[in-house]
């Protein structure tokens, strides 16, 4: 087998999420911001499919978006920062049990495409126990190809993203940071020995590539 687990989990989530129709973002003004990326991906699950997801992965993430937006407040460890500026969002937890501190990071980004007819967003889950990578079942790094023309999204198969999984080795596991601030993504590479490296996937107008 030549592909790890996590790739394996990386193209099922992907495939979910390509099984549904394409997901309208709604906005007002000339153009969408992060806020309306994050409404349009957080949208509860619906009998129509207007949602992107659902169950327990996105439940503490659309609870703590809607307090978010009413200014109430969080539950106990969750935080939420929104920089519409950079077109970035961070959700945390943190929680603390059985001697172990869990943090689970969501992030998501978008760029505007070389063309100036799409956009690209970005969706990225990580967990840590104690400091470590930790994944969970909804961990990953999921892209999506926003069409200014139609205001839609689709999840997209050709960014580079998948051919970075399947050039790990075997048992190698990556985490991912979205950028708040330049274009690029971090990857660090968690090795079976408990070694790691950082490495970088390079925005290049449409896409990502090493």
């Amino acid at each position: 087998m030549k592909r790890n687990l996590l790739s394996f989990l990386f193209f099922g989530i992907a495939l979910m999420s390509m099984a549904q129709s394409p997901t309208v973002v709604k906005f007002q003004g000339a153009k969408p911001t992060i806020s309306d990326f994050v409404s349009a991906y957080l949208a509860p699950d619906t009998d129509d499919e207007e949602g992107m997801e659902c169950g327990e992965g996105v439940a503490w993430l659309q609870q703590a978006w809607q307090n978010h937006r009413k200014g109430l407040k969080q539950e106990e460890g969750v935080t939420v920062t929104l920089d519409v500026k950079n077109g970035f969002a961070l959700f945390e937890s943190k929680s603390s049990y059985d001697g172990t501190t869990h943090h689970i990071v969501v992030e998501m980004c978008y760029w505007n495409c070389a063309d100036q007819k799409h956009k690209i967003f970005a969706f990225n889950e990580s967990c840590f126990a104690n400091g470590k990578y930790s994944p969970g079942q909804f961990d990953g790094l999921i892209l999506f190809r926003y069409n200014n023309a139609s205001k839609t999204m689709e999840t997209i198969a050709d960014d580079g993203v998948s051919k970075f999984y399947d050039s790990l080795a075997q048992g190698v596991i990556p985490s991912f940071s979205l950028p708040r601030s330049g274009k690029d993504i971090t990857a660090t590479l968690w090795f079976p020995s408990g070694m790691k490296q950082q490495q970088t996937l390079k925005w290049n107008g449409n896409g990502f590539s090493k």
